[in-house]
């Protein structure tokens, strides 16, 4: 049997009906064991999510950690807010910087980790 070029298929497909379409997927599923129009409609999507990816994230303080001074500092530095605002952050959780490149948030993520808090990428 010749093999076929994928623009050989295609073009195939383009000069058959609609009924003769089925019943090529239908021999595919005998012969292959495969459903393709499964197969098609399950990768799309998940192709276009890791193609697209979040473009910007919110960088989370998840928990200041034991050390709290190092972690309002980098608050203070990441926000602009007062010493207050930033203890606020720290004692209870909250956004730091928010629509963010996934790099820069990671950069973030590194310093306060470094000094002992957790950081959730949202």
């Amino acid at each position: 049997m010749a093999k076929f070029t994928k623009e050989e298929f295609i073009n195939g497909l383009k000069e058959m009906n609609i009924l003769e379409v089925k019943e090529l997927v239908d021999a595919m599923k005998e012969e292959f064991g495969v459903d393709p129009s499964a197969v098609a409609v399950a990768a799309a999507p998940a192709a276009a999510e890791e193609a697209a990816g979040p473009s910007t994230v919110t960088v989370v303080l998840a928990n200041a950690g034991g050390n709290k001074i190092p972690v309002i500092k980098l608050v203070r530095e990441y926000t602009g807010l007062g010493l207050k605002e930033a203890k606020e952050i720290a004692d209870n959780g909250g956004n730091v910087k928010e629509n963010v490149s996934a790099d820069e948030a990671n950069e973030i993520k590194a310093k306060f980790e470094e000094a002992g808090a957790t950081i959730e990428l949202k």
